[in-house]
């Protein structure tokens, strides 16, 4: 997958939430040989592994292949990726009001292990926190 195409993926996936990731934003996390990205075009998970720690940057699904299980496949080949590459645990951040995510998550064993008071910001100048979830491997 191209840096473009991810971005293009990720502006439809976010549209209304705040702004997507460029191309050239996922060109430099990619150029990192810590970082790596599972699933397919309409369907990505971008992660990256410091020592034996997974951080998913961000999950992305083109809204016209939502609710096809795309997402939890790229979910899947994320952790597959993070484990291959030695983490035995992941982390990943989620806003509280994000419930298609948050079940997503959650059917996959990610638990909350901390919270972000009021980090995404939401029209209005209102603010939602963000969830800390983690999953453990190892």
């Amino acid at each position: 997958m191209t840096p473009e195409a991810l971005a293009a993926t990720h502006a439809r996936a976010f549209a209304g939430q705040g702004r997507g990731w460029s191309a050239a934003e996922f060109a430099a996390l990619l150029a990192s040989p810590l970082v790596f990205v599972a699933g397919e075009a309409q369907s990505f998970a971008l992660g990256r592994v410091i020592a034996d720690e997974a951080e998913l940057l961000t999950l992305a699904t083109d809204p016209a292949a939502r609710r096809k299980g795309r997402a939890r496949t790229a979910l899947a080949g994320f952790e597959a990726g993070a484990r291959a590459r030695g983490a035995v645990r992941g982390f990943l951040e989620v806003a509280e009001d994000n419930m298609a995510a948050r079940a997503l998550y959650a059917a996959c064993q990610w638990r909350e292990a901390a919270r972000r008071a009021a980090y995404y910001p939401r029209a209005g100048g209102q603010a939602v926190d963000a969830l800390v979830l983690e999953k453990r491997w190892g």
